[in-house]
């Protein structure tokens, strides 16, 4: 039975684990984590995009031509991962 198992059943019990086990529970729940955060990612088109971060559609079709922000096509239209777009800036703020 896993820690989280154990804790889901009665909550207020006292519990001696090992530190093998305490990062195997950690492991678990950064998963969970990793795994709900990709499922609510948001998906701006163009123009959206544009207009969010103040910058021109021109210069989103240059990055995205230069593999600098990758581009998701759905249903035959472009999108952009907001993930990418806030990686892409924090990364030029700190370089």
């Amino acid at each position: 039975m896993s820690i989280k198992e154990i804790v889901n059943m009665n909550p207020n019990i006292q519990l001696v684990i090992s530190a093998a086990d305490l990062k195997e529970f950690a492991l678990e729940l950064l998963a969970e984590r990793e795994k709900s955060s990709t499922q609510s990612e948001k998906y701006l088109n163009i123009a959206e995009t544009a207009k969010k971060y103040g910058v021109s559609e021109s210069t989103l079709y240059r990055w995205s031509r230069l593999d600098y922000l990758p581009k998701v096509k759905l249903g035959g239209k472009s999108f952009y991962r907001e993930s990418d777009i806030i990686k892409l800036l924090n990364e030029n703020r700190q370089g």
